[in-house]
């Protein structure tokens, strides 16, 4: 290519081929930019004429896919936790699975940002529960149910921003921790 061209009212003139312009590992031609063959995604989006896909091989990838999540065990980012599996994150914890982000839990499965609960399953962001299922932003919580925001609850199911309570019912603080103290013992229910 030969000739004089205007860039910003200066005159450029070159003469021969025009060569490639190599910045940053790219290369630039023809104002076309290509990446280099080892700067190329290994894994490029793939598109519908690539993989004819029905729903039954849909189902069959997916079931796959699942199985080996499912038998992965390690742990990962985790410090001094004893005994768990599939856990992301945590710190102190024992004899627990798939916790994210959960500190001094112990038997606990499928919870996240919870600390010092004991027993409980698929809870979120709650503190020092026993036993308790599917709890969300509560404290304190024994053998409860779907409470959220709840604190000092005994074997509550459902309840919504509730303290000191009783199979659902309100207590005042005297009273909850004296017949609470009695049934841990009674029931052989460990305090978190």
């Amino acid at each position: 290519m030969n000739g004089s061209r205007t860039f910003g009212g200066a005159s450029v003139s070159h003469t021969g081929p025009q060569p490639a312009i190599l910045a940053n590992k790219f290369t630039f031609s023809a104002f076309r930019l290509t990446a280099p063959p080892a700067a190329r995604d290994p894994w490029p989006p793939m598109t519908q004429a690539d993989i004819p896909l029905s729903a039954i091989d849909f189902e069959a990838a997916l079931r796959k896919l699942m199985n080996t999540a499912r038998s992965e065990r390690a742990n990962v980012g985790c410090v001094a936790c004893e005994r768990c599996e599939q856990s992301s994150e945590c710190t102190f914890c024992v004899d627990s699975k798939s916790l994210t982000r959960c500190h001094y839990c112990s038997k606990c499965e499928s919870c996240t940002e919870s600390s010092h609960c004991i027993a409980c399953r698929s809870c979120r962001g709650c503190k020092h529960c026993v036993d308790s299922d599917r709890c969300t932003a509560s404290a304190y919580l024994v053998r409860c149910l779907d409470c959220s925001s709840c604190n000092y609850c005994f074997g509550c199911v459902g309840l919504y921003k509730t303290d000191f309570s009783i199979l659902n019912q309100p207590y005042d603080r005297t009273t909850y921790f004296a017949l609470t103290a009695r049934l841990s013992r009674e029931l052989a229910i460990r305090r978190a």
